[in-house]
């Protein structure tokens, strides 16, 4: 079977599929050692086995938002949390979304291999969704603006994207914020995700929201709650549904992470779903009622193919009496999605090889970054919050996935389970509930790496990463922290200026080095050889943007060691879920 497996991996590397792909053998000048086709296939599996928990869990926190599904007036004193009209519309809402969300992954992911050759997976982005469901469009409806005008904001962010890219200027972006601050939005995403997870709406149930104080325990059942939603004492800590996520969808995930069990994510979110799925149990998802009845029925179609029919393309243009939330909504999604995806595609080709060290980019990173960004105006047609790159890419390039075949397989596999819609839209909130805590884990592990011995550094940082879960709002703490930053660290700069450089902070030399100088210069490499009087431009010039880079590199080594923290925090985070 070796002998055969050989064979077929040296015929195929000798073929057009090898050295379009630049497998090893192919004979291509700039071949990619030791990757062969069948690897490639087993990465691509790896990839979408640690990632396809996003189906079910961006399916069920975009489905919180109500959609397109209108609450009547006399049932909005409680967010028609109890309407069965409502929720049954809602319902329909996340089957869509499970369509949606597995479609455009599959459709990116399989693009990103195609014409990128990267193995780097896409499908709509952890923390983004959250943002979008709970801040943006708020719980049934009760946020900033509608889910319509929220996918528009979405839809318009991916055409600036794609000017951005052209442009260099998203690169260029996200480089040059100061990197604690870039790690601590992922921390303050972590926390943030974390709360979700805890939650009732699309988690184990263990805390909720309280009149004396923000957060109390719970772990209630439903018929226990009080009118304010809150456990009252001798029924905390009881709902079964809560211990079984506990237990099997968190403690059991963590062990089988522990010991690098491919897969622990997806393997735990299913084993807490099929001891869920059973009607007479105290933790079945389907209870005798008529939500539960309706999507029992849908249950047992297991195998169908369900039509997206209230999300798609339903962008509301007559923005004018959102315009101020709009705008909020549109700049979160964009600074946000510029730190998230543009910090994971870097760390993701270091991580598999492909970053030229003399440039600080990667092969077709224009094209890679195009994909993403006409990903998210897509996904806004379904009905999805932004697209962005997975940093769970890392499980299939530690299975030795180096070209887009990897992220070619991984998109096949997501194009497959669109058909399997019953399965992922009956898996229950506590299944997924853990899954959001740790992930949220996952991103605060960069808190390690922000600069917590000078001030200028680390109260943004912190004030970035508390906002965010206390707010319940990714654009207040991004907001907090870049403002704190700028007012700060421009005090101390005039003050410093003013007494000519007698009034400084005694640990000003531990500061953060930062300057507008980033390694590879402002403008892509293409716009750098038109202004330097190259015709075809479109070609790469090895030279031309090797010396362009090292002159960047030089007016700028002290920034890049923050560059190189966190790309290393983001690879350290692709570690952790391999």
């Amino acid at each position: 079977m070796v002998g055969f497996v050989d064979k077929a991996n040296r015929a195929i590397a000798r073929s057009f599929v090898g050295r379009y792909f630049r497998l090893d053998g192919s004979g291509h000048p700039k071949e990619r050692k030791d990757a062969r086709f069948f690897t490639e296939f087993r990465a691509g599996l790896a990839t979408f086995f640690a990632m396809a928990y996003i189906i079910s869990v961006n399916s069920t926190i975009l489905a919180d938002t109500g959609g397109t599904c209108v609450c009547p007036a006399d049932s909005m004193s409680d967010l028609c949390a109890t309407n069965e009209e409502y929720l049954l519309c809602v319902a329909v809402v996340k089957r869509d979304l499970v369509t949606a969300t597995a479609a455009i992954s599959a459709l990116t992911s399989f693009c990103m291999g195609l014409f990128a050759n990267m193995p780097i997976a896409l499908a709509p982005g952890m923390g983004l969704n959250a943002y979008f469901a709970y801040t943006v469009v708020g719980f049934h409806g009760s946020g900033m603006v509608p889910y319509q005008v929220a996918l528009t904001a979405v839809f318009v962010e991916g055409f600036v994207f794609v000017g951005l890219t052209i442009l260099g200027i998203r690169q260029w972006l996200a480089r040059a914020i100061p990197a604690s601050i870039k790690l601590a939005t992922g921390v303050g995403i972590g926390l943030y995700l974390t709360i979700i997870g805890l939650a009732y709406s699309a988690g184990i149930g263990l805390i909720t929201g309280a009149v004396s104080t923000p957060l109390e325990l719970a772990g209630c059942e439903d018929q226990f709650k009080d009118e304010t939603g809150v456990c009252p004492g001798g029924h905390k800590m009881r709902n079964p549904t809560m211990w079984i996520g506990i237990f099997c969808g968190g403690v059991l995930t963590v062990m089988l992470m522990m010991y690098r069990v491919k897969g622990a994510i997806i393997f735990g979110i299913l084993l807490v779903s099929i001891i869920s799925w059973p009607r007479p149990t105290e933790v079945t998802y389907f209870p005798h009622t008529t939500l539960g009845d309706d999507s029992f029925d849908f249950f047992k179609k297991v195998v169908t193919f369900h039509p997206i029919q209230k999300t798609l393309v339903v962008q509301e243009w007559n923005i004018s009496q959102y315009a101020g939330q709009f705008g909020l909504a549109f700049i979160t999604f964009l600074y946000v999605d510029i730190l998230d995806c543009t910090g994971t595609m870097y760390s993701m080709a270091r991580y598999c090889g492909a970053i030229d060290e003399r440039t600080q980019d990667f092969e077709n990173s224009s094209i890679a970054y195009t994909i993403d960004a006409m990903g998210v105006t897509i996904g806004s047609l379904f009905g999805c919050s932004p697209v962005t790159a997975y940093i769970e890419s890392g499980a299939g390039i530690s299975e030795g996935g180096k070209t887009g075949l990897t992220a070619m397989f991984t998109g096949l596999s997501f194009f497959i389970a669109i058909f399997f819609a019953p399965i992922f839209a009956s898996i229950p909130p506590w299944a997924t509930g853990c899954t959001l805590v740790i992930v949220g884990s996952l991103m605060a592990q960069s808190a390690k790496d922000i600069n917590w011995k000078y001030m200028g550094d680390a109260i943004p940082a912190f004030l970035t990463i508390a906002i965010m879960p206390f707010t319940y709002s990714i654009a207040y703490g991004l907001i907090a922290g870049i403002c704190s930053y700028i007012l700060i660290n421009t005090l101390v700069y005039i003050i410093e200026k003013a007494s000519g450089g007698r009034v400084i902070p005694p640990n000003k030399d531990e500061k953060e080095p930062w300057t507008w100088r980033i390694p590879g210069g402002f403008l892509p490499p293409w716009v750098q050889r038109i202004t330097s009087g190259k015709k075809d431009f479109w070609k790469r010039d090895p030279q031309t943007d090797g010396v362009a880079a090292s002159q960047a590199s030089e007016n700028s080594s002290t920034h890049n060691s923050a560059e190189k923290h966190y790309i290393q925090d983001k690879q350290a985070a692709g570690e952790k879920i391999m």
